[in-house]
């Protein structure tokens, strides 16, 4: 099948009269939405990255171990795939800016929950419900950036919305590690507490409703005669979205691509902290930083980079839009710096002693941080690309398919480098993410294809 004479059921161009949706904000308020939502998405970042370097002391609080209170991220993993699904369904029906306020509340609540909690069911119990309360941030934050840009926008607004939101594992893990190492992992926990209290705030008063005009559930009720009332509705519903080949290889690729920094992060204080003599916890959590700084500086250039392609190729095809070509970016990502990196860092820290292994494996965090980026941003575009109608939903699949491969990995990081040392299973993680290049680059090469054997009523450039 040609390319360029593409015939799947989405991608002929039929004029700009969507556009006039986009203008409904002005580019002022765009930023300040982008802002306040990007705010909001940094919670979960905080949630687990603050709480990583806290596991040791977690641990001796609780008189637990290690892989005890690990499962705590799994859990929270898990909470916060099933809270997109629920947020996203209801975001569908009632709007962004209600889900907003419903989850922001939630993770208060859990957050207050986790400082007080005296047994680790307490604890895992609690960390499920601040999880799910902060899963709302990223999959309706990139719905709103939906809402708001158009096709040719999405890219560099992901990319700022994402270079914002990776400020979490930069920061996260630094001020967790300071108040567990100089007061106690539970000021931690009233501090995440009071960030979603502020951000509930500012929320209530300046976030403006962004769905598309009637397009809302609710908004269709009414048009029908049907009286307002509260609506249950299946959040399992969006994972009907699944049956899409595209979105399903990508949601793999990309979750299987996160393992690799999952596997250097979660384990950290047990792998580089061991290794090197590093005790104190704030220390461990400034060993996160460069990961974060990699997410900043590969967040936005590889926005822009994957807008810029698009745009190249579609010119070259004569005004043609075939979505796969943003995904032409991720393949610097997953065949390179993020498969790489990891196996760079399971030979230096096995092989690699004192400072020079430190900073080896520095630039591995850092290198594994960009290649993350370069694979996520273009990810998650792709998916609102092809199904701009139901953005929120597709963004909530894709979140909770990645979401349960990194829960139900994560939680074996520990006991295989127990078992089989830190080479061995940074060797194997590495060839993980080799096989997430094969999956991001069968969707390149055979997307119209894999398009065309299901349809999902796929958007087209004039409803996108």
């Amino acid at each position: 099948m040609s390319r360029d004479t593409e015939d799947t059921p989405l991608l002929a161009s039929t004029g700009l009269d969507h556009e006039v949706v986009y203008k409904r904000f002005a580019p002022r308020e765009k930023r300040s939405i982008v802002a306040l939502v990007s705010f909001s998405a940094l919670l979960p970042l905080f949630v687990t990255g603050s709480f990583i370097p806290s596991i040791p002391d977690i641990a001796k609080d609780f008189d637990s171990t290690a892989e005890v209170i690990s499962l705590a991220v799994s859990l929270s993993v898990l909470a916060n795939a099933f809270g997109s699904l629920v947020w996203a369904a209801y975001s569908a029906f009632y709007g962004r800016r209600v889900v907003y306020i419903l989850s922001l509340t939630c993770q208060c609540i859990g957050s207050l929950g986790v400082a007080s909690s005296r047994t680790i069911p307490q604890l895992l119990a609690l960390r499920i419900v601040q999880a799910f309360g902060t899963s709302s941030g990223l999959s309706i934050g990139i719905a709103v950036i939906g809402d708001i840009y158009k096709l040719e926008e999405r890219g560099a607004a992901s990319g700022v919305f994402f270079g914002c939101v990776l400020l979490g594992p930069a920061l996260a893990p630094v001020v967790g590690g300071i108040a567990a190492q100089y007061w106690s992992w539970r000021v931690m926990q009233l501090l995440l507490l009071a960030a979603g209290a502020i951000i509930l705030t500012l929320v209530v008063l300046f976030l403006p409703e962004t769905a598309h005009p009637g397009t809302r559930g609710i908004e269709k009720a009414q048009e029908r005669g049907v009286k307002a009332r509260w609506v249950w509705l299946n959040p399992f519903k969006s994972l009907t979205l699944l049956r899409s080949p595209n979105v399903t290889i990508v949601a793999v690729a990309s979750g299987l691509a996160m393992l690799t920094e999952y596997a250097l992060l979660v384990p950290i204080a047990y792998t580089m902290g061991a290794r090197y003599g590093i005790n104190n916890a704030a220390i461990v959590g400034m060993l996160f930083i460069p990961n974060g700084l990699g997410n900043l500086v590969g967040a936005p250039l590889s926005g822009k980079l994957s807008d810029k392609i698009l745009v190249k190729m579609r010119a070259e095809r004569g005004g043609v839009w075939v979505p796969e070509d943003r995904l032409r970016v991720t393949l610097i990502g997953a065949s390179v710096m993020a498969p790489l990196a990891v196996l760079l860092s399971g030979i230096f820290i096995t092989y690699v002693d004192g400072t020079l292994g430190i900073v080896l494996n520095l630039f591995c965090l850092f290198t594994t941080g960009v290649g993350l980026t370069f694979i996520l941003i273009p990810s998650s575009a792709y998916a609102v690309d092809i199904l701009h109608s139901r953005s929120a939903e597709v963004s909530a699949a894709t979140m909770a398919l990645r979401g349960l491969i990194i829960a139900t990995s994560t939680s074996g990081v520990m006991p295989m480098i127990n078992q089989l040392g830190v080479f061995r299973t940074y060797t194997i993680t590495a060839v993980i993410g080799w096989i997430a290049f094969g999956l991001l680059w069968t969707v390149i090469r055979y997307g119209d294809r894999l398009r065309a054997s299901v349809d999902m009523g796929y958007s087209n450039t004039h409803n996108n």
